[in-house]
């Protein structure tokens, strides 16, 4: 999908973007409109207030989108650089699901995410997210990192998150019950993967003696050659 990145109050609401993190939004006060932190809100809002048929869940979507933060209170340099930034790219995976499969589709999210992590042969890690270091919308969450070998230390590259019904909820997603009744919708999402963090990861980890870095396998098709850089 490509997705409008300007999105109105209710679509952020929806989310749940609203009330909780409009300080690190960027807004049009004049027109009320803000700036996405994340193709997850536009996205999920594609099927505000409609009744979905079952048979057609779950329903997966993809996204790559500018994403806009003001990342408020973020100061110091272990954000600076890549690390960190006002506007960065992200691909972002959405799903709606019935409330029976939700789980077993979280898992399959972050297979999807991890399954990438691995074409591109960084070492990675998985953490499944605690209680109080979870939004108040995510009922499971897992956080999915790399290591920055320059800067020794993990950085988050990926959160796959399952809201059940509280987003679709607020959006008026349903779908039809095998009574024929409408029943909420479940909702997900994932990052697979956010782009500059994983760049930094890449030039780091498959930096070669020679002052050269190996591409990973998977892109080397794409780019037509096997390093970056001449050897010294």
């Amino acid at each position: 999908m490509l997705p409008p990145i300007v999105v109105n109050a209710e679509s952020a609401t929806a989310t749940g973007q609203l009330p909780d993190k409009e300080g690190q939004m960027y807004v049009d006060e004049k027109e009320g409109l803000y700036l996405i932190p994340t193709a997850e809100v536009p996205v999920t809002n594609f099927y505000r207030d409609e009744i979905l048929d079952s048979d057609q869940l779950p329903i997966k979507r993809c996204a790559y989108t500018p994403c806009f933060r003001r990342e408020a209170g973020s100061w110091g340099a272990h954000v600076r650089g890549l690390n960190r930034l006002h506007q960065f790219d992200k691909v972002e995976l959405v799903k709606w699901t019935d409330a029976e499969s939700s789980m077993e589709e979280l898992e399959k999210l972050r297979d999807n995410v991890e399954s990438t992590l691995q074409k591109l042969e960084l070492p990675y890690r998985v953490l499944r997210m605690c209680t109080g270091d979870i939004g108040f919308p995510h009922a499971k969450q897992y956080d999915l990192e790399v290591f920055a070998a320059g800067q020794k230390r993990w950085l988050e590259v990926s959160s796959c998150s399952n809201f059940t019904d509280f987003q679709a909820r607020r959006a008026g997603i349903r779908y039809r019950g095998a009574d024929g009744k409408p029943v909420t919708a479940h909702t997900l999402n994932g990052s697979g993967l956010a782009v500059p963090r994983v760049l930094a990861a890449i030039l780091e980890n498959h930096l070669q003696a020679d002052g050269r870095v190996k591409i990973p396998e998977c892109l080397q098709y794409w780019m037509r050659q096997e390093f970056i850089g001449e050897a010294k």
